[in-house]
């Protein structure tokens, strides 16, 4: 590893980075771990710039940062003083003292040691966040990128392997994964690597994969390209090969499934623990209220901070180890027509292939013009159907209309905006206020959202079925094509449909490699985008691909298998939120019916009956019924939410899924709170 002065790059940063390098020299050595797993993970996050060029701007922000913070501290703790916001004596530890002049000594210290203290601290808490927050940028993106390998990995190896099967020779192996970034992400990047060594520089495909090997980020991919390269070297049976590792991976997905099923089973089971701690928290606090002990500030931190924390951090700590799929199921189609390019584009912003032709001949432009009138017609005359294609585009419009419902209701009077108004009709309040809002935005999403889910999962459901068909039909001397159509004939739903609008599109000269696509954009699943890659990019080679068929088959049995684990564990995790939810929710109502009011009902009688009770009656005379009404409403409804957007990401890693759970858990705390409350 060379310690020369870095490569320029951006000058701004180069500049930082020039100042800082000497630093760079002097902390680390010639050797230097550290320096070397940074360089590692800058080249496994594909990040092209040197460890030294890189740590010394690090290294830069960090001292500007520190400084900044420094600054702010030492300020900060010596107007702190000089406010008489604290005493020294508030800071001294006791240190005994012998005579009057050393007490007077260390109490002139104080303020000055103090002061000097909290700017190192600060400063160094600001070193840490500017120059630790780079370093971590490359083991991040590195981490990121070795989970999406080793989830596409196994469905790569398929691809590969049918590409074996349809004839291709390895070096045409390796352009075909080079190209499918499409479908493959990061794999195909990583394959994108070797071409561009053999193609650009002139290196062995050999040693070429070897250095890849080397460099990627993932261990499973490492071991794979390793042991390709014994194979290419020995001059092995690649077909062989890539079938003992497409089973092998195959069955490796499933156990790195099980693995993040079991962490999620854990991670529920962490929150229903940690879900509950503001509820007792939220106890004590009105215990320590009623005795007069308690800070009214500590009960709304921990209703408005605490219990959004909890919830977000496990937000955060779920997408940690989520299962998802890469992706967004799109293929991108390269050197194709005309026609395919525009429909790959169009949208409401663009009308399809007339497009290409606007400006040509006014002809063209009179086209263009019908064609985006009769587009209006069809989306006012469908708009259910627009957005069940784009459930997002309900915001829209409902985001306005509850805009304006509020608005109404303010000018009306009906919306209290006073904080005693809130706290004496606490359930009227959050209905307008929180409720109203979150019923007009959240349910038609929700709606729509999972009508698209359905209409689109719907084509995967007889996906295996339909594709042992199409091999068994293809294996008897039918080519693709004369399949697709007796697939069609011998099947029903949503999928059978779409293979007789795919026959009848070839049939009217559209290429078959055109239908695939196009079918599989309309949907745009990443599972069914491997799939469609995996059979366009064989059917080329052949009409007769009963293997590469049959391949694809196993590979979405393989999946279905995964997908149906995963439902069935998730649906208990799902399960586990709920019922935290609906038992805070129950104790909350208990706590509010059979304590808060009754203690408040005896306060009150207390009052009217003048001294004779004395002191007995103390206990719970500063207790608000009608504040901790709406604290605890608020508690609810905030969980509610969370919970709800935390059911739907477990069960598919998207927040959107929660939007049906947050409606019915919202709906739960309201009705409950309209008894209670």
């Amino acid at each position: 590893m060379s310690l020369e002065t870095p490569t320029r790059n951006n000058p701004d940063d180069d500049l930082l980075a020039d100042l800082f390098y000497p630093l760079f020299r002097v902390l680390f050595g010639e050797n230097s771990d550290f320096v070397g797993d940074v360089e590692q993970k800058l080249t496994e996050a594909r990040i092209s710039e040197t460890v030294e060029h890189y740590l010394s701007r690090a290294l830069g922000v960090g001292v500007l940062v520190g400084i900044a913070l420094a600054i702010v501290g030492t300020v900060g703790s010596y107007m702190l003083f000089q406010l008489g916001i604290i005493s020294p004596e508030a800071v001294s530890i006791g240190i005994p003292v012998g005579t009057a002049e050393t007490a007077a000594l260390l109490r002139s210290l104080v303020i000055p040691v103090t002061v000097g203290i909290s700017g190192f601290l600060f400063g160094s808490i600001g070193f840490a966040t500017g120059f630790g927050g780079l370093v971590a940028i490359p083991y991040s993106h590195a981490s990121n990128r070795k989970r999406n390998i080793n989830i596409l990995l196994p469905d790569a190896i398929a691809f590969m392997y049918a590409l074996s099967v349809g004839g291709l020779n390895q070096l045409e192996i390796l352009r075909s994964m080079a190209d499918a970034e499409d479908t493959y992400d990061e794999v195909a990047r990583e394959f994108q690597s070797i071409v561009a060594e053999t193609e650009y520089f002139g290196t062995d495909y050999r040693n070429a994969i070897r250095k890849q090997s080397m460099e990627t980020p993932s261990e499973p991919l490492a071991q794979f390209l390793t042991d390709m390269l014994s194979i290419v070297n020995s001059g092995g049976d690649m077909e062989a090969f890539l079938r003992d590792k497409k089973d092998a991976h195959m069955r490796t997905a499933k156990q790195e499934q099980e693995m993040t099923l079991e962490t999620l089973e854990l991670f529920g089971e962490m929150y229903m623990t940690l879900s509950l701690f503001p509820l007792l928290l939220i106890i004590i606090l009105v215990i320590m209220s009623m005795l007069g002990e308690a800070d009214d500030f500590l009960l709304y931190a921990t209703v408005y901070v605490l219990i959004p924390l909890v919830g977000v951090g496990f937000l955060v700590l779920i997408s940690t180890v989520k299962y998802d799929e890469p992706g967004d199921g799109y293929i991108k189609p390269k050197g194709g027509t005309a026609r395919l390019e525009a429909s790959s584009k169009s949208g409401l912003t663009h009308l399809g292939l007339i497009e290409s032709y606007v400006g040509s001949y006014r002809v063209f432009d009179r086209i263009r013009a019908r064609e985006g009138t009769y587009e209006t017609k069809q989306l006012l005359s469908s708009p259910h159907l627009f957005f069940r294609d784009n459930p997002l585009y309900t915001l829209a419009l409902t985001v306005p209309a509850a805009l304006v419902l509020v608005a109404i209701a303010v000018t009306v009077g009906s919306a209290p905006l006073a904080v005693n108004e809130w706290v004496a009709r606490p359930v009227w309040s959050t209905f307008i206020w929180v409720y109203v809002p979150l019923y007009i935005t959240c349910l038609p999403l929700a709606v729509f959202y999972e009508w698209n889910m359905r209409s689109r999962h719907a084509v995967t459901g007889k996906l295996s079925e339909n594709l042992r068909k199409l091999s068994s039909a293809n294996d008897t001397g039918q080519t693709l094509y004369d399949s697709i159509m007796t697939v069609a004939e011998t099947s029903s739903g949503k999928l059978a449909e779409e293979f007789e609008i795919m026959y009848a599109k070839v049939s009217y000269g559209v290429s078959l490699r055109e239908a695939f696509i196009e079918f599989n954009n309309k949907y745009h699943l990443p599972r069914l985008a491997r799939t469609v890659k995996l059979i366009t990019e064989a059917q080329e080679a052949s009409s007769q691909i009963t293997d590469v068929l049959r391949t694809a088959a196993q590979a979405s049995e393989n999946t279905d298998d995964i997908e149906r684990e995963r439902i069935s564990r998730t649906r208990m995790q799902v399960a586990i939120i709920l019922m935290t939810y609906l038992t805070l929710l129950g104790v909350m109502a208990i706590l509010q019916t059979q304590f808060i009011d009754v203690m408040a009902g005896l306060t009150d009688q207390a009052g009217n009956g003048g001294g004779d009770a004395g002191g007995d009656m103390e206990f719970g005379a500063g207790v608000d019924a009608s504040l901790l009404s709406l604290l605890f409403f608020h508690a609810v409804t905030i969980q509610a939410v969370l919970s709800g957007l935390i059911s739907g990401y477990i069960r598919s890693a998207k927040l959107l899924a929660g939007m049906k759970f947050v409606v019915i858990l919202q709906t739960i705390a309201l009705l409950t709170w309209v008894v209670v409350g």
